[in-house]
């Protein structure tokens, strides 16, 4: 897959200093969590983004060259017990993550390059008496193909997704009809 790495930040990898960061956007039913690897809120692209600095830990992304499913994992340590709540109650998995790189420019955030995007999985969750550890896994969107894929090319199919489809009404007819190209049919007297 080829990703577009913004100009800014390929002009910047020449630079004395280097300053990359990562960014995980979590798309829940009810609200979006933005958070980045630094340490206070920064905007890119009109969205804010909260700094978890040390707190947020991302797996290494893979990234292979033959078709093969390689999740990740995301870490958010020392949160206060009373933010587990949002954790427990909202609907999470098959629920859209992204993880994006970026660097500071001139001293200001670039723009984001989607590195992984996949689907959020399984969250574990150990708790001590102050402060408590998330654990998020994300699978690959590649997941994706291996679930079946239940589609039958009957009349009575295509009208449950598409009603008042005529397309596949004789469909059931053609199994056993014999065609005949390019001549007359054998089977009639001419």
């Amino acid at each position: 897959m080829t990703r577009e790495i913004p100009t800014e930040t390929l002009n910047s990898l020449d630079d004395p200093v280097f300053k990359p960061f990562f960014a995980l956007e979590l798309l829940f039913p009810t609200q979006t969590i933005r958070v980045w690897t630094g340490l206070g809120t920064i905007s890119i692209e009109g969205k804010d983004w909260l700094g978890a600095g040390e707190v947020l830990s991302i797996s290494p992304v893979e990234e292979t060259s033959e078709l093969s499913i390689k999740g990740a994992v995301v870490s958010l340590s020392g949160i206060p017990s009373e933010y587990l709540a949002l954790a427990l109650d909202e609907a999470y998995q098959g629920r859209v993550a992204k993880i994006y790189f970026g660097n500071f420019v001139s001293g200001q955030p670039s723009d984001l390059t989607e590195i992984f995007s996949g689907y959020m999985d399984q969250l574990n969750i150990e708790e001590d008496a102050e402060s408590s550890t998330i654990q998020l896994k994300i699978e690959n969107k590649l997941i994706d193909l291996e679930r079946p894929r239940v589609a039958r090319f009957t009349s009575q199919y295509q009208k449950s997704r598409f009603s008042g489809d005529r397309g596949l009404d004789f469909v059931e007819d053609l199994q056993d009809k014999e065609l005949f190209w390019g001549g007359p049919n054998p089977n009639t007297e001419s």
